[in-house]
């Protein structure tokens, strides 16, 4: 069916995409057919369909709603009251209005229609853009309604457990992504209700909001109930984020709205999550990363010093793409410069969502994110689990998340790059320009501010110098304005009152709990040894005062094990002592032992004691680290120089001890070496052979389960389709049955080969026909019809096509009138004839008697019979 051509005026009216897969037919059938037909809305079904048959959904769909129901064509303008379906094969995005159709990108299988459209209906109605996901299985659809909501949009979702497959509806709930939830025939009301109540309040709220100062007192609420001030934010930002859930809720004044928040705090909540604004994507606007991978990224390595470790700050990082993509970036270029250097990768990801913050250090991220991800990457970087991807151990491991108000909490500094995409559009002016100053403070010289797509340093450009124009990449200057500046951090930090609450928060954001802890803290740093808390293996688990002088990190990968940190002259007698105080269970002291720190030999006491209270500590050990003076007279003594004798005494004394602990130690290894050197080897040889074999076949499987998953919703699509058809020919086939027998009429059709096909039962009283006879040759049955040219009737018939009728007696006296003609299929080709027998019996027989009366009237007249003249 083409679209209706009028002329419509340029009215706004709000575009409803729903989306479905797996038994989706079954739920655009509840969900119209309790939609009214003159609701002002458009509504575009998006489908995954089999690419390879033609659709017929449009034709289904018509049969439940009154509104025109048409399949896109390319260019198809979207008018109120109509349902749109997209066509099979085919990707389709909206522009000002209009539907076009694309050549999808991605292999079948792969393809995510609903996200692709959903996406392009975001950017295109804005706040005035509605997602709908209906049954199906997978995760198509999330992502799209996502980006619905971060424009403001309302999103719907049917109740999982009401949907024939629940997993995309699934999906959205557990991403949190839906403002309703209910079954497919109970969402029109809501929708109803929402669009009527948005288009009534809108001009209401914001004469109300001016008089009333309603907005100040929600900031009160929301700092009372999550601790985060949302006032420096943009008020026309608050205000359309607080009529939307006003909509949702059809309250129409902020007073009451207000009033809500007070008796429904998890209203709140609700609303805090709809201020973040948690929307993102795996490399959001790719071109900007690829001039951050092709600019910025080098321009750190090129001023590298002796540091190797890279450090990245992601504030506002939501749920963690954002962060996993920085992180995919640095390790693609570390491995295309090939760098011998060994860099460290850090990067700080932070976020007040607690939630968000949650689920960004699972990395674990719907399937539906294919689209934003190559398959490369998705290959090198991402596990595949149970339709889901988790990103890779190599890459979680590079950044490091953790709840912080970027606002009010101290900064990381020492940073090579912040990231602060898409958040400085949310805030005010004033506080954009003091986060600015903020994120100068954190870099090194030279380091790199990247910022979204709509962001720029303002007036701050005394700070930073352009790298990217473009993609909004800033190189860190030094500023004299900024060292005369200062940093502002908020002065409730240090107030007695917070101090005496809340305790202190040191630079490091470290919270010391009150006085009486700061002055113990004095206390211990000042005049208390320093030592360490560790496990039986040498875990170091706690360190107390500056314990440089004798431990130091080893150089590689990041270790806090005792015996890998400790200096020379401490190494041996450690590990000997240890063992000692573990096998004893008592203290043991090692007296006079000499360390060699970075100017010279310190002489210390190592006392190592078992922790045996409380009992949950038992097994550790603390090991204390206390410097000896020397005695004057050996000063002295150095002073004028050690003669060569005494200086090989104590050196062979020296080296005889490291030898015995060598020896002791080696002795130990080789014994455990011995025992599981053949058995580790195997395992090894076995599992290596397996992981190799597990590895293959899980790669197999993983493609072979994409795809027909994919194929399996199709099938389920064709499917629903074909049981509507067959229902509606059961419904046929029981009207012609109930027509055919209602005639009394004999009816008897043939197929080309003069086999039967089908018959009424009239006919068996002049064919003895019977069910089993279906199938065989006519000339094979027997027949009370005195009709021996019948076979070459109907077949002269076939020949023609012209239709033969005659009058026939059966043995038993009874007539019929018999009428051959052709059978036509729906494509008008002749495939058989059609034979209908109408009784003429009771006709025949009054044929015969006035005949017979009429033969017997002129018999009379002939003979001029008075009587017969009378």
């Amino acid at each position: 069916m083409k679209p209706r051509e009028k002329k419509t005026e340029n009215k706004v009216f709000p575009i409803v995409g729903i989306g479905a897969s797996a038994g989706g037919l079954e739920a655009f059938e509840q969900f119209l057919r309790n939609m009214p037909p003159d609701s002002g809305m458009a509504f575009v079904l998006v489908q995954h369909l089999d690419p390879t048959r033609k659709d017929i959904m449009a034709e289904l769909l018509q049969r439940v709603t009154k509104m025109k129901v048409f399949q896109v064509n390319d260019g198809t303008k979207v008018e109120p009251d109509c349902v749109y379906v997209i066509p099979p094969n085919k990707d389709m995005s909206i522009l000002h209005g209009v539907l076009h159709l694309m050549e999808p990108s991605a292999p079948r299988g792969l393809r995510l229609p609903i996200d692709f459209f959903f996406r392009h209906l975001a950017e295109d109605q804005k706040e005035r853009s509605i997602g709908i996901i209906l049954s199906g299985m997978g995760t198509d659809g999330s992502l799209g309604l996502k980006a619905i909501k971060e424009k403001m949009g309302m999103t719907m979702v049917q109740y999982p457990a009401s949907a024939k497959f629940g997993g995309m509806p699934g999906s959205a709930v557990d991403m949190g992504l839906a403002d309703y939830i209910g079954r497919a025939e109970d969402l029109p009301a809501k929708l109803f209700a929402y669009v009527k109540h948005t288009a009534a309040s809108k001009a209401r709220l914001a004469t109300e909001e001016k008089t009333s100062g309603a907005l100040e007192k929600v900031c009160i609420l929301l700092r009372a109930h999550t601790g985060n001030d949302f006032f420096l934010y943009k008020k026309n930002m608050l205000s359309r984020r607080i009529e939307r859930r006003m909509s949702i809720h059809q309250i129409d004044k902020i007073v009451l709205y207000v009033r809500f928040l007070q008796e429904n705090p998890h209203e709140l909540d609700l609303l805090f999550k709809e201020l973040l604004i948690g929307v993102t994507d795996f490399f959001r606007d790719p071109d900007a990363f690829e001039g951050l991978k092709g600019k910025a990224i080098p321009m750190i390595l090129k001023n590298r010093t002796m540091d190797n470790t890279l450090r990245i700050w992601v504030p506002g990082c939501s749920t963690g793409e954002e962060a996993y993509s920085m992180a995919i970036i640095l390790r693609e270029t570390l491995d295309e410069v090939k760098s011998k250097s060994g860099y460290k990768i850090q990067i700080f990801a932070t976020d007040i969502d607690k939630d968000a913050i949650d689920k960004a250090r699972q990395g674990i991220y719907p399937g539906s994110i294919t689209a934003d991800v190559s398959p490369e990457r998705l290959e090198r970087f991402f596990v595949k689990e149970t339709g889901n991807y988790r990103v890779s151990k190599e890459i979680r491991q590079m950044v490091i998340f953790a709840s912080q108000n970027v606002t009010t909490d101290p900064p990381f500094t020492k940073l090579d790059l912040v990231s602060c995409r898409n958040l400085l559009i949310y805030l005010t002016p004033e506080l954009q320009k003091k986060l600015l100053f903020l994120f100068h403070y954190c870099l090194k010289p030279q380091g790199i501010l990247f910022l979204g797509p709509s962001e720029t340093v303002g007036s701050t450009t005394d700070l930073f110098t352009t790298l990217d124009a473009k993609w909004k990449l800033y190189v860190r200057r030094e500023s004299a304005a900024a060292m005369m500046r200062g940093l502002e951090f908020p002065s409730s930090l240090f107030s007695p009152e917070t101090i005496e609450r809340e305790g202190m928060r040191r630079g490091d954001g470290v919270l010391v709990g009150s006085i009486q802890d700061l002055a113990n803290r004095l206390l211990i740093e000042n005049f208390t040894p320093p030592a360490v808390l560790i496990t039986d293996q040498g875990d170091i688990l706690y360190v107390s005062g500056h314990t440089g002088k004798y431990l130091e990190p080893a150089a590689g990968k990041a270790n806090l094990n005792i015996y890998a940190m400790a200096r020379e002259g401490l190494r041996y007698e450690l590990g000997s002592g240890v063992s000692r105080a573990l096998a004893e269970n008592e203290v043991v002291i090692l007296k006079g032992l000499k360390v060699k720190t970075d100017s010279a030999n310190q002489t210390i006491n190592l006392t190592i004691k078992p922790v045996t209270e409380p009992e949950a500590l038992k097994g550790l050990l603390l090991v204390v680290f206390e410097d000896v003076a020397e005695p004057l007279a050996t000063k002295r003594s150095r002073s004028k120089r050690m003669v060569p004798e005494t200086f090989h005494d104590d050196r062979v004394v020296e080296l005889e001890r490291e030898l015995q602990y060598t020896q002791h130690n080696l002795q130990k290894t080789l014994e455990e070496m011995q025992t599981s050197q053949e058995e580790i080897k195997s395992a090894s040889e076995e599992l290596q052979s397996t992981n190799e074999e597990l590895q293959s076949a899980n790669e197999e499987l993983t493609t072979s389960k994409e795809e027909l998953q994919s194929l399996n919703e199709e099938l389920m699509s064709v499917n629903a389709e074909l049981q509507t058809k067959i229902d509606e020919l059961t419904l046929t086939h029981d009207d012609m049955k109930n027509l055919l027998n209602s005639t009394d009429i004999a009816t008897l059709f043939l197929d080309g080969d003069l086999n039967v096909r089908r018959f009424t039962p009239q006919a068996t009283g002049i064919i003895k026909l019977i069910n089993s006879d279906v199938g065989r040759a006519i000339t094979d049955i027997t027949t009370s019809l005195q009709y021996d040219a019948l076979v070459d009737d109907v077949k002269r018939v076939l020949e023609t096509l012209v239709f033969k009728e005659t009058q026939v007696m059966t043995k038993t006296g009874q007539w019929y009138t018999v009428r051959i003609m052709p059978y036509r299929t729906y494509e008008n080709v002749i495939d058989g004839v059609v034979i209908t027998f109408a009784d003429i019996t009771a006709l025949k027989r009054l044929e015969i008697s006035l005949r017979e009366n009429e033969e017997r009237l002129k018999v009379l007249l002939s003979r001029d019979n008075p009587e017969a003249r009378t």
